[in-house]
């Protein structure tokens, strides 16, 4: 294992070097001349990506629009399954009805005791914390600002709507990703998007659809891992690091991305189940940092806190002064949330296929969890913070996203911003982990389940983590948001289509649990 990692790092420093030495030893950056040329494309495929529909003076990207739609048709269609069995989802995570190994070996982790007669690679607690770390993260911390900055207080109030209705897409899409996953010999897990969309397509008698929205889901999942997933998080956290430590950005962003490439390639070699382990740790502590910093602002700030709520709910429906009225603050709340919680998008359904199970709507009820503690918990403390501070009145300029939140948690706090720098690195480090695992499974799905199509993907992926850290590559950026953001529409089709099965699939697990064939355990 040790020399499998040297190698790795090796062949990671071998391929950025070149890199950056042809960077140096041009007159005009590297960075500079690939933006040129991507440019036209990668906007031609965002603008088309996010096509609006414009009512009055807004203008609503059809993408979120289906978004909405869906979100709000799954939670009809399975009785607002993100409330009724909210409580149900909670004893799922913490194992209320997972069977235990007839003999626990000392070096098993409490939350990976399961029987071994279960298929799956990871507990139902590590899918859940893999997900959330591709979800809780710079969304979190700028995309709450610039709904604010952009939609006033009420946008908060929206959000919240958001993440609750995205709750039932969540449990649509990871139900489907268990139900219909694929393991290997070895018991590798191999599921997601692309095997649902394929599979269960075909047994409807949709075959050649759904090979094709497999194809083009598994395509712009691994070209978005690349940007959404992995430049923009370092490109990003270096940033703020650099400006932190006042180093010179493309040296010092160099510097941070060799060194995160090889925290990240150390991690990604082990797959789905190193992840799982590792993000079991990471995912708790980033968030409870991240949290208690606004609970403790928040609570020295208690007097003001009655009034913070009562502008989210005043001015969701009658904002004060804001582009574009209701339609405007409903819309950015909107947005905003999608684009955080990932809903919709089909991405953590990858990640939740790898669970020990028997029931895939086991796994669909703890997916449902992901929305609420990203939205609904996270964001709506960022929101709290940056409204009773009063700090999003005075955002102007570029001082609407990460810079904001850090104005607001510094106006009370200077050191604030320290402890921002530390969680935008674990949030930028956890999404990278498991964007890498949502890539390389597209990969697979597209050139074969092989070592060496694993390996290939994995030294790519840690080079760009470095070309992220170093260079400001808007348009590849772009380019790979685009790709995101067309992951729903083959998806939505999807989750639309397969919806019965998702239905029969909760229906037997909730019967097993109530005629008793789903033993309960002590925890």
């Amino acid at each position: 294992m040790r020399t499998a990692l040297l190698k790795a790092t090796a062949l990671v420093i071998g391929l950025i070097m070149p890199i950056l030495s042809l960077a140096q030893n041009q007159s005009q950056g590297l960075d500079e001349k690939i933006n040129n040329w991507v440019q036209p494309i990668s906007q031609w495929l965002f603008d088309t990506v996010m096509t609006p529909i414009t009512i009055g003076e807004v203008s609503i990207p059809i993408v979120l629009i289906v978004l909405i739609l869906g979100a709000t048709g799954f939670t009809i269609y399975f009785r607002f399954v993100n409330i009724t069995k909210f409580k149900l989802a909670i004893d799922v995570v913490r194992g209320k009805y997972t069977p235990p190994k007839s003999k626990p070996r000392e070096t098993d982790d409490l939350q990976t005791i399961q029987a071994d007669h279960i298929a799956g690679e990871v507990s139902h607690f590590q899918a859940l914390t893999a997900a959330l770390s591709a979800t809780v993260g710079l969304g979190n911390i700028a995309g709450v600002a610039i709904a604010i900055s952009l939609g006033g207080p009420g946008a908060t109030f929206w959000m919240i709507i958001a993440g609750l209705l995205g709750m039932s897409s969540k449990f649509t899409e990871c139900t489907l990703g268990v139900c219909y996953r694929e393991t290997d010999a070895n018991g590798t897990v191999y599921g997601g998007p692309m095997y649902y969309l394929s599979k269960g397509l075909k047994e409807k008698g949709l075959t050649g659809l759904g090979k094709g929205l497999a194809i083009f889901f598994a395509v712009a999942c691994m070209l978005g891992s690349f940007g959404g997933g992995n430049m923009f998080q370092a490109n990003q956290s270096a940033q703020l690091l650099m400006g932190v430590l006042g180093v010179e950005s493309s040296y010092g962003g160099f510097v941070y991305g060799l060194v995160l490439a090889i925290l990240v390639g150390v991690v990604i070699i082990g797959g789905i189940k190193r992840i799982g382990t590792t993000t079991e740790k990471i995912v708790p502590l980033m968030c409870g940092v991240y949290v208690l910093a606004a609970v403790v602002i928040l609570i020295g700030n208690i007097g003001q806190t009655p009034s913070a709520f009562a502008k989210i709910f005043t001015e969701a429906f009658a904002p004060m002064a804001v582009t574009g009225g209701f339609v405007g603050v409903l819309i950015q709340g909107f947005q905003r949330a999608a684009f955080s919680n990932e809903a919709g998008v089909g991405s953590a359904s990858i990640a939740h296929a790898a669970v020990r199970t028997k029931y895939p709507a086991s796994e669909g009820l703890v997916g449902l969890l992901e929305p609420f503690i990203d939205t609904v918990v996270v964001c709506t403390m960022t929101a709290l913070v940056i409204i009773i501070t009063g700090e999003y009145l005075n955002s102007s300029g570029d001082r609407t996203g990460i810079e904001l939140t850090s104005a607001a948690f510094g106006s009370v706090y200077s050191w604030f911003p320290y402890v921002l720098t530390v969680a935008v690195i674990l949030f930028s480090f956890s999404t990278m982990l498991s964007w890498s695992y949502y890539g390389l499974q597209a990969c697979m799905y597209l050139f074969g389940q092989s070592k060496i199509v694993a390996t290939v993907y994995k030294i790519i992926f840690c080079v760009f983590i470095v070309i992220g850290a170093a260079a400001g590559l808007d348009a590849v950026i772009t380019f790979s948001d685009a790709m995101v953001f067309a992951m729903i529409f083959p998806n939505m089709i999807g989750l639309i289509l397969l919806a019965p099965v998702v239905k029969r699939e909760l229906n037997r697990y909730l019967k097993g649990i109530e005629t008793g064939e789903i033993k309960t355990y002590k925890k």
